[in-house]
């Protein structure tokens, strides 16, 4: 007998349900042990980065021989690390610093990670512990670039519309320790990388930018990025990138002999339990891919057409039936002159194109959030869209198209009582969307 709430009567509750079960299958404490092998007969150092850094430091301190020395860093975002882990810190030590955009507490503990893995030897064990969100906090600019130029780089990248991958692409190159530098610097240790998927396709060169992997990306293609979304960057950022000087390890580079990977979780596993928990209801679950990309508005309005057919003319599924996606959509933020610019992040933006498209359509709710529970910078993970979505705000005097133009989905679904409030999940496997349709 499951005590989740039944998808007819209580579909805002359902949504839920589904969501959590999402969160759960990726959480480190049920995933991370399988993978950890034996100690080894040197020293075993644990390093890493990601917004779910704390709770793969606390699940690996768990799950590591009492009597078998491990210590190390691993940075976190600020707030994300698991209160009882807080409350009594284990042997590998957690730091909290600044997402999306790095900071001096970012720098400073990331130096200390550059330290730690200077001097190891070939009896020794290192490992790596990497989620999304790592691109952030994991922070040593390249030479000659500053945090100041490097932050700015990196708000720029977040705002241009470019997708995961080309921004990633443009941090490797700008760092001393992504796009598998990290990596080689452990040489000659072993190393196990131990990951987090939050990216379209599960590329661990793209997860945090890989910073134990080795990386097939190039200047090239980093600076051709750069100059498509006309992004400003500083002298020698520019110069170390049309020069060559700051290319990144290539694969067969012999310090990653002996490296090996494990994805300890991914976006289609936790698409895969909510679907499995809506079967457990009797119904009907359709995954679209764990892998959608582009602006989040315009996928919010396909999935809408999805919807909204399957609501009028039971195609391509018949009702009732929930449609799961996963992925990590974009928000090119643009603004008038003089317009004041809202509050919200790749989930609310998502609904507030849904919401739009589905134009009040009977039966059908829809629920998207982050699965870190952030969603973007703000203290909600989502928002839910509901049949009368539209009708209540209109009601308050709230025009979805005004909201939509000034990116503001966390004003509009926190006047209706909609927005998701999690607080941090201590993992992350991307953006997480769910529509019921009865």
């Amino acid at each position: 007998m499951t005590s989740t709430p039944t998808f007819a009567h209580a579909p805002r509750e359902f949504l839920r349900a589904l969501y959590d079960a999402a969160v759960r299958r990726a959480l480190p404490a049920a995933t991370l042990a399988p993978h950890l092998p034996s100690p080894p007969t040197g020293r075993t150092l644990v390093i890493g980065a990601g917004k779910a850094g704390g709770a793969m430091a606390a699940a690996l301190d768990a799950a590591w021989p009492a009597d078998a020395p491990i210590g190390g860093l691993v940075i976190t975002r600020y707030h994300h690390v698991p209160p009882a882990y807080a409350a009594r810190p284990g042997r590998i030590e957690v730091i909290e610093a600044a997402h999306p955009v790095p900071d001096a507490a970012g720098l400073a503990a990331t130096r200390r990670i550059i330290d730690l893995a200077r001097g190891l030897t070939a009896d020794d064990l290192v490992i790596c512990l990497i989620s999304g969100g790592g691109s952030a906090l994991l922070c040593q600019p390249a030479e000659g670039i500053s945090l100041a130029e490097k932050q700015a780089v990196n708000k720029a990248l977040l705002k241009c519309g470019a997708n995961i991958g080309e921004m990633n692409t443009v941090r490797k190159h700008l760092s001393a320790v992504k796009g598998g530098r990290l990596g080689a610097m452990c040489a000659p240790a072993r190393v196990l990388t131990l990951t987090i998927s939050d990216v379209p396709g599960d590329d661990p060169a793209v997860i945090a930018s890989g910073p134990t992997v080795p990386d097939e990306t190039s200047c090239a293609e980093a600076l051709a990025i750069i100059d498509r979304y006309h992004i400003t960057l500083p002298p020698a950022a520019r110069a170390g990138l049309e020069s060559g000087t700051f290319e990144s390890p290539k694969p067969g580079d012999a310090r990653f002999a002996g490296h090996h990977l494990a994805m300890i979780a991914t976006p289609q596993q936790s698409l895969e339990a909510a679907a499995a928990l809506a079967h457990e209801q009797g119904l009907a679950a359709y995954i679209l891919s764990d892998e959608l990309e582009g602006e989040s508005a315009e996928v919010g309005k396909v999935h809408a057409a999805l919807a909204r057919a399957v609501a009028r003319h039971g195609q391509p599924f018949a009702r009732p039936c929930v449609i799961l996606s996963g992925g990590e959509t974009t928000v090119t933020v643009r603004a008038e002159p003089g317009v004041q610019l809202g509050r919200g992040g790749r989930a609310g933006e998502f609904l507030l194109g849904c919401a739009g498209a589905l134009q009040g359509q009977a039966g059908v709710w829809a629920l998207a959030a982050d699965t870190d529970g952030i969603d973007g910078v703000e203290d909600n993970a989502g928002a839910v869209v509901t049949p009368d979505t539209l009708a209540r705000a209109a009601a308050l005097g709230h025009s979805l198209t005004d909201h939509l133009s000034r990116h503001d989905a966390y004003g509009y679904f926190e006047a209706l009582g909609d927005l998701v409030v999690t607080g941090p999940t201590f993992t992350n496997v991307n953006d997480f969307r769910a529509l019921l349709v009865l």
